[in-house]
């Protein structure tokens, strides 16, 4: 593994953990009210685009955090729509 790669994954874990506890959160609370559907809806377009990004790149640490990141997003997006 190359010392980019060891940078890539060490971001991508940084990035990605700390998210986490927010993402955790929402999930067992269901409460959305005070996340906003538009910054949701954008921060989800940009997870999946950076996630097509990392697979056409071949970028494993990139496709990682995207990927785990898209689908926390993705859950709370659905509960915001759901319980508003």
């Amino acid at each position: 593994m190359s010392g980019h790669e060891i940078l890539g994954f060490a971001a991508a874990i940084l990035t990605t953990v700390c998210w986490l506890p927010q993402a955790f959160r929402t999930l067992r609370t269901k409460d959305t009210k005070s996340l906003s559907l538009v910054t949701q809806s954008a921060f989800a377009l940009g997870v999946a685009l950076w996630l097509i990004y990392g697979i056409l790149a071949g970028n494993a640490p990139i496709i990682l955090a995207n990927g785990v990141t898209f689908i926390l997003v993705s859950l709370i997006l659905a509960m915001k729509l759901r319980y508003g």
